[in-house]
């Protein structure tokens, strides 16, 4: 199928022409068809001498119905642009063109009507000459009459050709459907309208309502008056959604693949039209169907920052437009550049962002979004409209190679200033760590941590890191020269304050393997447990306490916790008269 949307001045007509080539009905409304003039979207569609399908969306000329217009023109590819021959380049031909120029429309094609009241070719060179400076550049023109039927044939094969040379639909896409018509049937519930740009639809498919947090599911779908299981792009399409009020969702809503799109409510863009100096502060924004106030910000000459009034679910590259609508004036088209833009607090951040924008081109970019935002995850740039090719770092967070080299250098360099600090810890906690490095995901830090850096117990510290520091080693080696051949004597705690060994040196030797602790103060060293099973083993079994104190040489305050330690290792077993055997 092909969709086209018209465009031009009221009452030059649009709808007469429509009606003429598919013998249907644009005009939906009464009111419409009693005024003789188009009010809403209007839609009908044929078949082409090809066989091919063409599909129109019938658009109000009148400057009153301007969003109208935007809403149907937004997400069709193609325009059919009306002139009248007896009236010639009017001044909704004018904004009508301009709003296509605006949304980057690059196909269609010129009816001159009305070429039975005039002279058909003043009225075409003037619309080819004007269409000529915009996105379309040169386009076809036709003289038709829909009243005599006088060019119909040719028209319809300018069309054909037209078609011909649209791109390829792209249908494995995610979906973005642009909401311009919802109402009620009976029996069935809500059903909605739009153009299917890109992406496919079938019958039972889950979608996401964009600015509702519910899905919704597709129970039936219907292209050009029939029953589909699926519908491809580009086409005009109806939705029948199950178990969805008719309240939830309206013009300007859009059904989308679920995961696939951003919804924010701030974009950086690039104009086109008026100097962004010139932009009022408030202007309307037209995207798709959704017609939305918007604030400006300027950045750079050419680029804008849009603060919205509500979410709308934009990617990097969209095309839309602005308009102010107290002047009936399109002020420009818009390219989205950034859908989820850094915050512009500090001083000079304004001037900053504008230099950045002035490189971007509102093409998709994997390499510069990870250079600028240097950690992100894969679903947040898929969401923006980012293709992602490059394996992620850390769990699903990419990141530019060289901000992640220098992450890797720092935490080196941190971790080692952190043992100069506080030499008698076992290593850098890794939420210092990660607070430190300023990074938003504990996983990221563990994938930085390389040999000879280990994590090991919530912290990070050198691989096999048994030394000690000077102090604490020269302790130890005081408590081993002094209780060596008393292996099973603890010193007392006073004792241990003489050697220089306080709770946190006593914990570092602990963590180290080069102290034994058995209790509060009560510490022993590391190779007394295996000497203790050796002497034990040697007593008659069962044995006592007091038997095991003797043979040990040492007193109750390091027996009892002695024993009790080789009992929660399953080396020795208590008895029910308390006594105790070795376990072989």
């Amino acid at each position: 199928m092909f969709v086209v949307a018209t465009a031009g001045h009221v009452d030059h007509g649009k709808s007469t022409l429509v009606r003429a080539l598919t013998g249907m009905e644009p005009d939906r409304w009464a009111e419409e068809r009693r005024r003789g003039m188009t009010i809403d979207l209007g839609f009908a569609w044929t078949t082409l001498p090809s066989g091919g399908t063409v599909a129109f969306v019938d658009v109000p000329g009148h400057e009153r119905f301007v969003p109208n217009m935007l809403a149907g023109v937004g997400p069709v590819p193609a325009a059919l642009i009306v002139v009248a021959a007896d009236e010639g380049w009017m001044p909704q031909s004018a904004e009508h063109l301009a709003a296509l120029d605006a949304l980057g429309v690059a196909y269609g094609l010129v009816a001159v009507t009305r070429a039975d009241l005039a002279d058909p070719g003043p009225a075409m060179a003037r619309a080819r000459a004007e269409i000529a400076a915009t996105s379309l550049g040169t386009v076809p023109a036709v003289a038709v009459s829909g009243l005599t039927g006088v060019g119909l044939p040719e028209l319809r094969a300018a069309l054909d050709r037209l078609a011909a040379g649209l791109p390829a639909p792209v249908v494995d896409d995610p979906v973005r459907l642009w909401v311009d018509r919802s109402f009620t049937v009976r029996g069935s519930g809500t059903v909605v309208t739009g153009t299917l740009g890109v992406g496919r639809l079938r019958v039972g498919d889950e979608l996401e309502l964009a600015g509702a947090d519910e899905p919704v599911r597709v129970r039936g779908l219907h292209s050009l008056g029939e029953a589909r299981p699926e519908v491809t792009a580009v086409a005009r399409v109806a939705v029948n959604l199950r178990g969805t009020p008719r309240d939830r969702l309206g013009r300007g809503d859009a059904l989308l693949t679920p995961g696939r799109f951003h919804r924010t409510d701030l974009v950086d863009v690039r104009l086109t039209g008026d100097p962004a100096a010139d932009l009022p502060a408030t202007l309307t924004l037209h995207v798709g169907s959704a017609a939305v106030p918007v604030r400006v910000r300027p950045l750079g000459v050419d680029t804008v920052r849009l603060r919205l009034a509500r979410p709308l679910p934009l990617l990097v590259g969209d095309r839309a437009l602005l308009r102010d609508p107290g002047r009936h004036h399109v002020t420009g088209g818009v390219r989205v550049l950034d859908v989820a833009p850094p915050p512009l607090a500090r001083r000079g951040a304004a001037v900053t962002r504008a230099q950045v924008l002035a490189e971007l081109d509102g093409r998709p970019d994997l390499a510069g979004e990870l250079r600028r935002r240097r950690l992100v995850r894969a679903g947040a740039l898929i969401r923006m409209g980012v293709p992602v090719d490059a394996p992620p770092v850390a769990g699903d967070w990419l990141a530019d190679p060289a901000h992640w080299r220098r992450l890797g250098e720092q935490v080196t360099e941190e971790v080692a200033r952190y043992a100069r600090e506080h030499p008698l810890e076992p290593g850098m906690p890794v939420d210092a760590l990660r607070q430190r490095l300023a990074l938003p995901d504990r996983v990221l830090v563990e994938a930085l941590v390389r040999p000879p850096l280990r994590i090991h117990a919530g912290r990070v510290g050198a691989a096999g890191a048994d030394a000690l520091p000077e102090p604490v080693a020269r302790a130890v080696q005081r408590v081993r020269a002094e209780y060596g051949d008393r292996p099973f004597r603890a010193p007392e705690a006073d004792r241990l304050v003489d050697l220089g060994l306080g709770p946190r040196e006593i914990g570092a030797a602990v963590r180290a393997g080069a102290l034994l602790r058995l209790a509060d103060n009560v510490v022993l060293l590391p190779d007394a447990l295996d000497d203790a099973v050796r002497v034990l083993a040697g007593l008659p079994q069962p044995f006592t306490l007091s038997a095991a104190r003797q043979a040990l040489d040492t007193t109750r305050r390091v027996a009892v916790p002695l024993l009790e330690l080789l009992d929660r290792r399953g080396t020795t077993r208590r008895l029910p008269d308390d006594a105790r055997i070795v376990v072989t």
